[in-house]
Order: structure tokens, then C-alpha cells, then sequence
């Protein structure tokens, strides 16, 4: 194929391709990303050396495909992420959120706290909860009973609380990218001294996460169009994620994070995203401009 030139897509070539996306992982492309489509399409080909639409279509839908299947799906999603991203739904989460699940959870003596960041891209987000989920807890601590006892070295989570924090994506580079833990300074950006400190070690130019920290995040592949989703969770955050969805699709997805979540569980969505209109089974939560959704227990 010669690289200079440039494909040209009939609007079938493009219905098609949109329909194979979509029955695989749920992305919805309508006419205001069309040309974003194209551009990735476009990417593709010439990464592929092929030198029509069909060729490349043929090459998607065989076994031999499905690597260069998911590298179309990856090359059509935008992972930009950052620390400490949407402050005030993040004070939200540390403080009311946090407060409330710890509350009911020490009543029932269950002492796990388990989260899901569903879309995590290069696992800013996910160690960003890690951080802020371990000053809640030693702050809790010593504010209730579980203060008796004091260890040195202090444990990053105190006892008797066990936390798992399961990151997913469905591009397989930014996992890899996640699991590195290392941050240049422009990523960085957004973390205070005092973080920086406590959380990260510097070495070199860059900035790698505590090991203590990189312990309680899991990361994994997950694509949000199945039904094997991670289950029980306390706290969900998916943000960024339902605006590649139509409603329809936006529909489906949020009956199976209700599922995913344990009674009474929380949920964060995107700052331009909501889920009113979508579903009934969630009731907002809003303080100080910081918004979440609480699963709504549906009585017999």
C-alpha cells in the first residue's frame, strides 16, 4: 500500500465498521465522531498494509484478527486521565462516601472495603482512591474504638480493614502503562507536596507509586459489553466511560454496575455525565458540587 495516499470510506464501509464495534464492546460512534473514526481507520490500515476497506473488514471478523481487533478498539479510545481529577466529587468520595460505608460496615463487623475503577487508562485514578481511601482510614481510626492499639511502623491500612481496589480497561497498553507505576513530572501535576512525600519515591526525573500503595490496586481486562463483571463492590467509579455508549447501550451498562454494587453502594460517574434519565435504581448524592450516585434497595 502506499502511504501517501489516503483511503476513502463510503458511508456503508464506516455503518459497518461502527456495527462491529458496537456489538463488541458497546462504543457508539454518531455523526460528530465520524471523522475521528475515519482518522483511526485510516491509522490502521496503513499500520496493517492493506489497501482497502474490505481487506481490513475480512482481516477483523477472522480468528487470525482478533490482535488487530483489539488494537482498532484500543486506538479508538482517548485515556486521558490525571491525579486528583474532579476535586470536588473526589472530597465527595473521602469524605461523605468513605464515612458512611466505613460507618455501616464496623456495625456489621465487616472490615473489607472493595472497589472498582472501571476505565482506569495509565492508573492515575485507581492509585488516586488507593491514596485518598488510606488517609480516610487513619483518620477513622483514630476516631472510633478501633484506636486501641497503636503499631509502629504505622500500617498504611489499619487493622482489622482489608482493601482491594480492582482497576480494568479494555486497552491492554494502558494496563501496562498502570502497572509500571512510574509518572514524569507533567503527570504529576495536580499531586501536592504533601502527597508526593508520603506516596511516591522519586527516582530520576520520575515518580513511582509506594509499593505499599501499588499492593492495593489489581489490575485487569475487562471489556464493559460482557456480563462477567467484578462483583460486590462497594464503590464504583466509572468516569469518562458511558459517553462512547448510546442510551441503549448506557442503559444496559448501568443494570449491570446496580448488580455489581452491594446494597446501598456508591457510584461516580463523569462530570458531564449523569444517570438520570437512564434509571431509576440510583438516587443522587450532591455536596459542594461533587456528585455520586447511591444503589436504591428496591423493597419486596
Amino acid at each position: 500500500m502506499n502511504t501517501s495516499e489516503t483511503p476513502a470510506f463510503t458511508e456503508t464501509e464506516l455503518k459497518l465498521l461502527q456495527t462491529l464495534v458496537y456489538q463488541e464492546c458497546g462504543m457508539h460512534f454518531d455523526e460528530r465522531r465520524t471523522p475521528f473514526l475515519q482518522d483511526r481507520l485510516q491509522r490502521r490500515l496503513k499500520e496493517c498494509q492493506l489497501d482497502s476497506f474490505y481487506s481490513y473488514y475480512r482481516l477483523l471478523i477472522s480468528q487470525p484478527g482478533k490482535q488487530e481487533l483489539s488494537c482498532l478498539l484500543e486506538n479508538l479510545t482517548v485515556n486521558e486521565t490525571s491525579f486528583f481529577r474532579n476535586k470536588a466529587q473526589l472530597d465527595l468520595f473521602q469524605r461523605d462516601v468513605m464515612e458512611d460505608i466505613l460507618r455501616r460496615k464496623q456495625e456489621c463487623r465487616d472490615f473489607s472495603l472493595r472497589i472498582w475503577s472501571a476505565g482506569c487508562s495509565t492508573g492515575q485514578e485507581p492509585y488516586t482512591l488507593a491514596m485518598l481511601v488510606a488517609d480516610a482510614l487513619s483518620y477513622y481510626y483514630l476516631r472510633t474504638a478501633l484506636s486501641t492499639e497503636a503499631r509502629v511502623p504505622k500500617p498504611l491500612i489499619p487493622g482489622p480493614w482489608r482493601v482491594e481496589i480492582l482497576a480494568s480497561d479494555i486497552n491492554y497498553s494502558v494496563l501496562r502503562t498502570a502497572q509500571q507505576a512510574s509518572y514524569s513530572e507533567h503527570q504529576m501535576t495536580g499531586v501536592d507536596y504533601g502527597y508526593r512525600l508520603r506516596y511516591f519515591d522519586k527516582v530520576g526525573e520520575r515518580y513511582a507509586v509506594k509499593k505499599g500503595v501499588q499492593e492495593l490496586v489489581h489490575f485487569d481486562f475487562h471489556n464493559l459489553k460482557t456480563e462477567y463483571l467484578p462483583q460486590r463492590n462497594d464503590i464504583i467509579f466509572c468516569r469518562n466511560v458511558m459517553m462512547y455508549f448510546d442510551e441503549a447501550e448506557q442503559k444496559r451498562l448501568v443494570e449491570k454496575f446496580y448488580r455489581c454494587l452491594n446494597p446501598q453502594g456508591y457510584m461516580f460517574v463523569g462530570h458531564a455525565e449523569s444517570l438520570l434519565g437512564l434509571t431509576e435504581k440510583f438516587q443522587m448524592v450532591h455536596h459542594n458540587s461533587g456528585t455520586a450516585y447511591q444503589r436504591v434497595e428496591v423493597r419486596m
